[in-house]
């Protein structure tokens, strides 16, 4: 019988791996709620509209990458392909409209039928936080702070470079967008085919597009500065200000868009070189008309999310497994006063664990595998006596312990 494989672009997180998954989350999360962010848990899958109407019918992820299936009551459903659409789809249904702003951050799963590759999967998983009912630049460069600090308490600030740029206000970027379309209509013949196709519905995709040929045009094109209206400059200039103000380092990189209406004003990436050509790991900006999509009103938002398996790779060491204290029965008969033992240090918050047979060198062995800082031996008479042997595994120390002294005294030698 063949060996069942994972799907392709799947993976499981088992050991190291799943450690450093753990670690990011951990760390998003605490440094998230230092930022007042309470974590909102979403459906991984949502009526396929959800997705259709935010993401836009012409993006890429929506045309080529959409996991949609039909159920059994004949509805459309997707497996979401990123966070925030299911946040706002939340913070309608949830009547949380009422009482902004709303500051959610989100971990899980994601769904993208896309060419795997280095730090990249089918189903991948994200960090991400949405700060909803705000207007201000000073909330887009807090958000960028926040950002900024998780990789730093991750310890690859010094790793990644932040772009930033503008997509103006809404008058700015319909202007903008005309002078796109009539620049790149005069090169229509050398444009890619996925820039032929988003040339009149989406034409800012094109600034983004890594095909050569498109990005030979790119340098000529049409720039949103030569748009963009006083409010949208005021804004953009108040941003950098409030950067500058939060002490975070940043470059302005022109070609940063994001293709979709709702996007506007703050746009920006988190880039390292390390991951490859692919080295976005940390991206966002602010956007409107989403909440409107699900059918709230007009709320105006920024957010952001991250791969956590391509942060995960750029960390420089990997968390330490925890370590238990072994206990080891030296007969059958104290297997009572062992399990008891064992699930009393449980309780008391002690990581620990049992070495269940074998003579004494092999649950010594099996001990010094697990890399246990304590074995705790109890014999008959110890039972009688309820007392254990308290051996310090680095040390060699030992002790006898009184089982009512135990957790004190554990507590203490895991201390040090």
């Amino acid at each position: 019988m063949s060996v069942v494989k994972p799907v392709r672009g799947t993976h499981d997180l088992i050991g190291e791996e799943s450690r450093r998954h753990q670690h990011v989350i951990q760390v998003a999360k605490k440094v998230t709620s230092l930022y007042g962010f309470e974590e909102w848990t979403t459906p991984v899958f949502e009526e396929t509209t959800v997705f259709a109407r935010s993401l836009g019918e012409t993006s890429d992820v929506v045309s080529k990458e959409m996991y949609c299936f039909e159920d059994r009551g004949g509805d459309s459903l997707t497996l979401r392909p990123e966070g925030t659409a299911g946040i706002c789809r939340a913070l309608v249904t949830n009547g949380l409209t009422q009482s902004l702003p709303q500051k959610a951050f989100y971990a899980g799963p994601m769904f993208r039928y896309e060419r795997p590759q280095k730090g990249r999967y089918r189903q991948f998983h994200q960090i991400g936080a949405e700060l909803l009912g705000t207007s201000t630049p000073f909330a887009d460069a807090e958000m960028i702070a926040m950002g900024y600090h998780i990789l730093r308490e991750l310890g690859i600030a010094d790793d990644v470079v932040l772009e930033l740029n503008t997509l103006g206000d809404v008058a700015s970027r319909k202007a903008w967008r005309e002078a796109l379309i009539s620049y790149f209509q005069a090169f229509q013949s050398k444009l890619s085919e996925d820039s032929r196709n988003r040339l009149e519905k989406n034409p800012l995709r094109i600034l983004d597009s890594k095909a050569p040929e498109d990005r030979a045009l790119l340098a000529n094109a049409p720039a949103l500065k030569e748009h963009m209206t006083p409010e949208a400059q005021n804004f953009w200039d108040q941003l950098r200000v409030a950067l500058d103000q939060f002490n975070i380092p940043y470059k302005v990189n022109p070609y940063i868009v994001r293709g979709l209406d709702y996007y506007s004003h703050t746009v920006f990436e988190f880039v390292t070189t390390k991951l490859g050509a692919q080295g976005t790991v940390l991206a966002g900006g602010r956007y409107e008309g989403l909440v409107e999509e699900m059918g709230g009103p007009a709320v105006p938002s920024i957010g952001w999310a991250a791969g956590i398996e391509r942060l995960a790779l750029l960390l420089e060491q990997s968390p330490k497994a925890s370590v238990p204290i072994v206990i080891i029965p030296l007969s059958d008969d104290v297997h009572q006063v062992a399990f008891s033992t064992l699930q009393d240090l449980r309780y008391h918050g002690i990581y620990a664990d049992i070495a269940y047979k074998g003579n004494l060198r092999k649950q010594m062995e099996r001990a010094n595998k697990l890399n246990a800082p304590l074995a705790l031996l109890i014999g008959e008479e110890e039972a009688q006596r309820q007392v254990v042997q308290v051996k310090d595994l680095i040390s060699g120390e030992q002790a006898e312990v009184a089982l009512t002294d135990l957790v004190a005294h554990c507590n203490m030698k895991l201390a040090k």
